[in-house]
């Protein structure tokens, strides 16, 4: 049944070819065999898991199931989980127990969807492949030498090592899609404000947005038809109407309009990859689609733009913990200011005190015009990039990362390399643009990702074009041997 996509577990318990409690039980079996290697999971929530199971089982004898009524997922531990630690990765928030359900767990726990656990991460989801976390990093399913991206490292190892068929995980950056693709899987970036940010702990609150990661589109699209939708909680969420992303699955893609960015393709790409992303390409071609080259002329300036205007947001987020209200605390601090000090000194890790240091910096008097207000004007103008291209096209497509993981320990030391590991994907987050990752095929052994950029709010699209691709490949059927 772990080989089984989301759609196909939704048709075999509707069909009672096994039942949630024997679903959860399969799953949490391998996680407990299989989390000690890639140390995927920070918690697990296994009698929870269970009681929600059996409560799912008496929904379906009821007549009351849906489509996703009765499939476990796994939370990354960024959503507040009631009752449950949320640890963002950290060891700031290592002992806090969240009082409250983000929306998206609400709306997944309503759906009938099972939680097993929460996945590890990033600290503060600040990382690109999931060494920073205070629990350790986690390995990659192919090769457990090699990172599995970041920040939602945890999740996609999870999903691609068929801990879990489908998980949650947030994108600032490309923490999403990054690891999609980094571990074989599908990830989505829906369009800021399209999924609530209410209770996913804040990084950057204008970049931050959830998404679902799963083996296929079609999974993506179950998954968001639960998740997305309009949250007054939510200052940043937007007031519209969720269409049914599962409807349009079906649709041809003759006469698809294809945009392949000159900037994307050029230094920095390894040509292994670019020779999966071309035979991507060619697919779409076949299957009627036209491919024409774009250009998004200020490509080369969304990382440093980004690693302004994210420390800047993240150095004000990150000011509550401040070892009063809740969270770790310093022991026997002499003073108030002592106890500022050392907590924030000793509950943060390294990659999070350099963002807030830079984020202070960039905001502090005499810098913030030079650098976080210049940076918006910047932002403006890749947005304006996106909004120009995606007049004269449908669709978006390029690769997801540059390179394939790469491995454990290797860019550690480099914050500027591992920076660079984003350089196709944060330009999204700052226009604010949906975004998808889906398998396309392996370098040098590891998987490589196809990322297909489209309009705001145009995610049916998306995923229809990367259900599409899936109909005539099997790169997300594909799973490490030994997990498999």
């Amino acid at each position: 049944m772990y080989e089984k996509t989301l759609a196909e577990l939704s048709a075999a318990l509707r069909a009672g070819e096994t039942s949630s409690v024997e679903l959860t039980q399969t799953f949490l079996d391998r996680i407990e065999r299989l989390n000690p290697d890639l140390n995927a999971l920070i918690t697990v929530t296994r009698e929870q898991a269970l009681a929600d199971a059996k409560s799912a089982d008496e929904m379906r004898a009821a007549g009351k199931a849906g489509p996703l009524t009765g499939i476990p997922l796994a939370h990354k531990d960024i959503f507040c989980t009631q009752g449950v630690r949320t640890s963002c990765g950290s060891r700031m928030l290592d002992n806090f127990i969240a009082p409250y359900n983000a929306t998206v767990v609400e709306k997944l726990k309503a759906a009938g969807m099972v939680c097993v656990g929460k996945t590890n991460m990033d600290e503060f989801a600040m990382g690109s492949s999931n060494e920073t976390s205070f629990y350790g990093p986690v390995r990659n399913p192919w090769d457990v030498q090699a990172v599995p991206g970041g920040s939602s490292g945890g999740s996609a190892a999870a999903v691609a090592a068929r801990l879990v068929p489908v998980a949650t995980g947030t994108d600032t950056g490309g923490s999403i899609r990054q690891p999609a693709a980094l571990c074989g899987i599908s990830g989505l970036k829906p369009t800021y404000g399209r999924v609530s940010r209410y209770g996913m702990i804040a990084f950057a609150s204008s970049l931050d947005q959830g998404g679902p990661m799963g083996y296929s589109a079609e999974d993506l699209a179950l998954m968001m038809n639960a998740m997305a939708g309009f949250d007054e909680r939510d200052s940043t969420s937007v007031e519209r109407e969720v269409p049914d992303y599962t409807a349009d699955l079906g649709e041809s893609l003759q006469g698809l309009k294809i945009g392949l960015p000159k900037e994307y393709f050029g230094e920095g790409l390894d040509s292994e990859v670019a020779k999966v992303v071309e035979a991507a390409v060619e697919e779409y071609r076949k299957l009627g689609a036209e491919v024409r080259e774009i250009s998004l002329p200020n490509t080369e300036l969304a990382v440093p733009v980004y690693y302004v205007i994210a420390p800047a947001e993240a150095s004000s987020n990150l000011s509550r913990y401040d070892g009063v209200r809740f969270g770790y605390r310093c022991e026997n601090p002499v003073d108030l200011e002592d106890l500022y000090k050392r907590s924030r000194g000793e509950g943060f890790g390294p990659e999070v005190k350099r963002r807030i240091m830079v984020g202070t910096y960039a905001l502090s008097a005499g810098y913030y015009d030079a650098y976080y207000l210049k940076a918006q004007q910047v932002r403006r103008m890749i947005r304006d990039d996106f909004t120009r291209a995606l007049e004269e096209v449908d669709v978006i497509m390029g690769p997801t990362s540059p390179t394939v993981a790469f491995n454990l320990g290797e860019r550690s030391d480099d914050p500027v390399q591992m920076y660079l590991s984003d350089v196709y994907t944060i330009a999204i987050n700052l226009a604010g643009v949906p975004a998808m990752s889906i398998p396309a095929g392996f370098a040098n052994g590891r998987p490589v990702g196809l990322q297909v950029i489209g309009n705001y709010f145009d995610e049916a699209r998306l995923l229809n074009v990367g259900h599409q691709y899936q109909q005539v490949t099997d790169w997300h059927r594909r799973m490490p041997e030994q997990y498999a």
